[in-house]
């Protein structure tokens, strides 16, 4: 059989990883030409490539839809679409902002905002994990981050699905995307047009405020944060949490574990094991020659961090999920200078949303007919988990 791989294949977004398997076996340098893209698989030549950013530039942005891909990218990706020097000076003046200090601050509202959401749906018995929890809990989280006023944050969450999810195969944005996409920038700017009106404390005056001598950012750079974070915030959190609860349920000794105070464990293993972002858009730079294979000039280079994650030269039985293991060497957050900036808050909404659920909840079982995947050419998750409880 022919040795094949798309991100837009619905039979790949079902189960990528027996596809990963056999091109790191067949073809650690995976050529697509109907969508136009390589491909590594390799535990070692992803890494060495998301540390080479002079060779593999991320100037064009991090997926392959037309729309999301070329100049215009870093209008949705922020300073993660730029290389230096425009990379440096923008991730510095956003890290000025996104201190670890604030993220930290946000610890106890993040449990009240947790406990709200899971006790009446612990009373019930029943909910859906993604529809009730997992995607409201980050989106009030990055809303109560960013400032952005509790009557809007619906509507935040519900633009920022739309762009990110379709259930047609398709090879990029629907127009329905497109306009939200446009809905969230003008929400955004005219959000940020009144925050430099009256500053509060929220990370959106902090990006005003954020400074290096007479450098600040510009309203334009602003808006792309805070459209990132949309993605990199909300859907990112929302995923990984379907994600660690899926998993938690198809292993039930481990679950016991992870229910008994293994919470940590619980999400690096399973962070590793199914992660919600499956790789990386570069462009090459110059032609890179690799495993006998020369991938030339200006191509299109996808890094599979979802297939690194199970890689048998670096992880022993990687298709175990195994609460003991050591994923030092994953690569969830990337590698070098574009190392994830949001981890520390990613990891804390993570640990804190699965702390408070089963302070409340002592096993759990997941409806098996009524699941449903989403769609999308980078991101691995679920649109629905219905999930049944045992209250403590």
């Amino acid at each position: 059989m022919q040795l094949r791989y798309s991100p837009y294949d619905f039979d790949v977004h079902n189960n990528p990883y027996p596809y990963y398997a056999e091109l790191r076996a067949q073809a650690p340098v995976f050529r697509n030409e109907t969508d136009d893209f390589w491909a590594l698989s390799r535990h070692a030549d992803v890494r060495a490539a998301l540390r080479d950013s002079d060779r593999f530039s991320n100037r064009n942005g991090l997926r392959m839809e037309p729309a999301f891909w070329g100049p215009q990218a870093e209008q949705f990706f922020s300073f993660v679409a730029m290389d230096p020097p425009k990379h440096t000076r923008l991730r510095g003046l956003v890290m000025r902002a996104f201190t670890p200090q604030r993220v930290q601050a946000l610890q106890p509202r993040l449990r009240e905002i947790a406990r709200n959401l899971l006790e009446p749906l612990v009373g019930a018995g029943s909910f859906d994990l993604m529809a009730d929890f997992a995607g409201p809990f980050p989106t009030e989280v990055i809303s109560e981050l960013v400032g952005v006023p509790d009557a809007d944050r619906d509507m935040v969450r519900k633009l920022g699905m739309e762009i990110m999810y379709s259930d047609e195969e398709s090879t990029d944005l629907r127009p329905e995307a497109v306009q939200a996409i446009g809905a969230l920038v003008g929400y955004y700017t005219e959000l940020t047009i009144e925050r430099g009106k009256q500053r509060r404390d929220d990370l959106l005056s902090g990006l005003l405020d954020a400074a290096d001598s007479d450098d600040r950012l510009t309203p334009e750079e602003i808006v792309g944060v805070l459209i990132l974070l949309v993605g990199a915030g909300i859907e990112t959190a929302m995923l990984t949490l379907g994600n660690t609860w899926h998993a938690g349920w198809q292993h039930p000794e481990q679950r016991s574990a992870a229910f008994g105070g293994r919470i940590t464990d619980w999400i690096a293993e399973s962070m590793r094991y199914d992660p919600s972002s499956q790789g990386s858009l570069r462009t090459t730079t110059e032609p890179v020659e690799l495993h006998g294979v020369t991938i030339p000039a200006e191509a299109r280079v996808l890094l599979l961090t979802g297939s690194a994650n199970r890689d048998p030269d670096v992880f022993d039985n990687p298709d175990t999920f195994d609460l003991d293991r050591d994923t030092g060497p994953s690569l969830v957050f990337g590698s070098g200078r574009h190392h994830c900036l949001g981890s520390s808050l990613g990891l804390l909404e993570l640990r804190v949303a699965l702390e408070e659920i089963t302070g409340l909840v002592s096993d759990y079982d997941i409806d098996a007919d009524r699941i449903r995947r989403i769609h999308s050419s980078n991101n691995r998750g679920f649109a629905a988990l219905p999930t049944t409880v045992v209250a403590r």
